[in-house]
Order: C-alpha cells, then sequence, then structure tokens
C-alpha cells in the first residue's frame, strides 16, 4: 500500500509541474506569429492529454477552478491575497499548482493567483 501512495504522490506532483509548465509555455509562445502558437499549442494539448490520462488511471483527478468566485473555503493557498481588501470580490485568475483529488479526498491543495471580479 505504501507504494501505491509514494506513485500517487510522484503523479500528482508531476500534474503540479504540468501545471506550472503550462503557464511558462503560454506566455513564451505568445510571442510567436499565429501559424506557430497553433503548432505548438496542439502539441502541447496532446501531452497534457497523456498526462491527464495517466493521472486518471491512477485513480486522481486534476481540479482547476480558474476563472471561478474566490471562496476562502476553497482547497488552495492564494499567492496574493494580501493585495485585497476583505470587502473585494474576488475570482482566481490563475491556477499556478491544480488541486489534485484522490475520488473526494484533497490529496494536493492548489496554489492561486487572484483578482477583482
Amino acid at each position: 500500500m505504501k507504494d501505491i501512495e509514494v506513485l500517487q504522490n510522484s503523479i500528482a506532483n508531476i500534474s503540479s509541474e504540468l501545471c506550472r509548465f503550462k503557464n511558462v509555455f503560454e506566455k513564451a509562445i505568445s510571442k510567436l506569429d499565429f501559424e506557430e502558437q497553433s503548432k505548438y499549442m496542439s502539441q502541447f494539448a496532446w501531452f497534457s492529454k497523456k498526462v491527464t490520462k495517466a493521472v486518471e488511471e491512477a485513480g486522481l483527478r486534476i481540479v482547476s477552478l480558474e476563472g471561478q468566485a474566490y471562496d476562502p473555503g476553497m482547497a488552495v493557498t492564494p499567492l496574493n491575497i494580501d493585495d485585497f481588501e476583505v470587502e473585494d470580490e474576488l475570482k482566481i485568475v490563475q491556477m499556478i499548482e491544480p488541486i489534485i483529488m484522490q475520488e473526494d479526498t484533497v490529496l494536493k491543495t492548489g496554489t492561486v493567483l487572484l483578482g477583482r471580479i
């Protein structure tokens, strides 16, 4: 059973790194012309699909909350919460690291950047 936990944690870490890489990759290819962007985004989509399938086969699920209204009870750590006032209505503008779930249990909390609604 311990070996399975180690493998699931490794896959969860790979999932988090996929999310981080996606953010950097999108910034980098935004500097290319549209045709080149499409080609590289297509290749990344294929890679992302393969990783997501492997995650699901391991009994895990990647959860992204980008675009949703922020609630302090969410399984995320907001990096920039101190930039806002208590009365501000906030949304998640970027997932730095996704939430990793195993069935209905949070295996790994996410990391996010917030913005005003």
